[in-house]
């Protein structure tokens, strides 16, 4: 058995979280036990392994690499993802983020190479030195994932199970489970608790999230600039049309229940394969992979914001599934209000496809940047200036002069967006905070901010390198303190600065 501990770990400190059974590192790194052939989670119940025994991978698909396989008490594969992912912005991130959005299912190790603009030797080198495996393992164990999910949570044959994974056949399928869970598809569905209940043709699954997480005000959020025939808000569910790589989607989101952390999501998926790919958007819109301690140890000790904090711990950015969509919708929302910008982009959803079978409100997919060049804006109610700002945006999406995916270089994505007429430095900032979810973006001239900063006696051109690495989540917290509407949580009056 190979066993390799990847540079970035270190050993001593991962074992300290592991005999303090501390969740908060569940997704950062797994446990592998040599005695025992099994890979844990740090916060795993069971007796805590002697640290001799014990190596740590960054991955569970290096662990699953090196011979390990899953434990069957502390369910590693459903923990969040590794925040690291979304904090950073190299090209290992980069692939990490595409290959959970199912690049490799779709265009296979080559196309992920390419959208990365590297050579597929290149790329395996890079993620090797670093996680100790390759894309194909990377994307095994993803595969791996979506396949327990879909045989616990649904009565789908083990033949549909294993396509909607992305499993190329039957035999691989099995195979792969064996190896990562050690028992058999049949056997996995046997121990499974029942049925959820769910309505014929929707799958319900619970996304994990890192405390605290306060789903109802991430909801609420999201359903406060809800678009309808896009998006609905019932006050507690925030449902969506989702445009995934194979058709359409609705996903209906709610708070886990009994007060629990993390958010159920019930799909209605139009192709099966695509489970993969809305798990991935699922968590990104609602941050859910984000390590809440880090975040608020920042931005706790800065005196302003230390009281901000203290009322809402765990505050997340909530985000856009789909970024050309929230590209295109921050253009609309230029210098109007939430309301105004929520009439707008109803009204340019005539030329996004129609749902198959509407449900409830919900009847159309937001428009692809291909439909939306070649749309007649006029009938929207923009300015002159405005739609041909929203044609230049979509033409040089549609064409791949602005990539705004998940695999997107966040740096060069800002430069291009620039470089569009109409969009400046507000606009393309925006786009990074809630399209490509960076989560040390400030909002330069936003008038919300403004408004708190001068409660806090800051001001802009000091804030917009203040709370660096997590300006994203500096401005949720000064935007609930000036649009406290938006948020469920009570924010502090803030304590009146003894100097200018």
């Amino acid at each position: 058995m190979l066993v390799v501990v990847t540079p970035p770990l270190d050993a001593e400190r991962c074992y300290r979280a592991v005999a303090g059974r501390d969740a908060r590192f569940d997704g950062w790194f797994f446990t592998a036990v040599r005695t025992t052939g099994i890979y844990c989670r740090p916060s795993c119940p069971a007796r805590t392994p002697l640290a001799r025994n014990v190596t740590f991978f960054s991955t569970a698909a290096a662990a699953q690499g090196a011979g390990f396989r899953a434990c069957r008490r502390c369910r590693p594969d459903a923990v969040p993802g590794s925040p690291e992912w979304d904090v950073r912005a190299d090209v290992v991130a980069r692939a990490m983020r595409l290959i959970a959005d199912g690049e490799v299912e779709r265009s296979g190790v080559p196309g992920l190479a390419a959208r990365l603009g590297y050579s597929e030797r290149q790329l395996h080198r890079l993620l090797v030195a670093e996680l100790g495996v390759g894309p194909l393992a990377l994307a095994r164990a993803q595969r791996a994932r979506t396949a327990r999910v879909l045989v616990e949570t649904t009565d789908l044959p083990m033949a549909d199970v294993a396509f909607a994974a992305g499993f190329a056949s039957i035999r691989q399928f099995n195979e792969t489970v064996r190896e990562v869970f050690a028992t058999t598809p049949t056997e996995l569905r046997r121990t499974r608790r029942g049925s959820d209940g769910g309505a014929p043709g929707w799958l319900t699954l619970r996304l994990a999230a890192r405390a605290p997480y306060e789903a109802a005000e991430v909801l609420l959020f999201l359903g406060a600039h809800a678009v309808p025939g896009l998006e609905e808000w019932d006050g507690t569910t925030f449902s969506r049309v989702l445009d995934l790589p194979h058709g359409a989607a609705v996903v209906r989101l709610s708070p886990a229940p009994g007060g629990g952390t993390g958010v159920v999501a019930r799909l209605r998926l139009a192709e099966l394969r695509d489970l993969g790919a809305a798990v991935s958007r699922c968590r990104r819109m609602l941050d859910l992979d984000a390590d809440p301690a880090a975040v608020d140890d920042v931005l706790g000790a800065d005196p302003a914001l230390a009281p901000l904090v203290a009322a809402a711990p765990g505050r997340r950015v909530p985000a856009s599934p789909d970024a050309d969509e929230l590209a295109v919708r921050a253009v609309l929302g230029q210098q109007v209000s939430v309301a105004g910008a929520r009439t707008l982009t109803a009204r340019l959803l005539r030329a996004g496809a129609p749902l198959a079978e509407p449900v409830g409100t919900l009847t159309h997919a937001f428009p692809r940047p291909a439909a939306l060049a070649d749309a007649d804006l006029g009938e929207v109610g923009l300015t002159g200036a405005r739609r041909r700002t929203v044609a230049a945006l979509a033409t040089a999406l549609a064409s791949g002069a602005i990539a705004l995916d998940p695999g997107a270089d966040r740096e060069e994505a800002g430069r291009a967006l620039l470089a569009v007429p109409g969009i400046g430095p507000w606009t393309a900032a925006l786009v990074g905070l809630r399209g490509l979810a960076d989560p040390d973006v400030w909002l330069p001239g936003d008038l919300a901010l403004r408004k708190s900063l001068a409660a806090l006696g800051s001001s802009d051109a000091d804030a917009a390198t203040r709370w660096r690495p997590w300006r994203s989540y500096a401005v949720l917290h000064l935007w609930a303190l000036a649009v406290p509407a938006l948020f469920t949580r009570p924010v502090p009056a803030p304590a009146l600065p003894r100097s200018a």
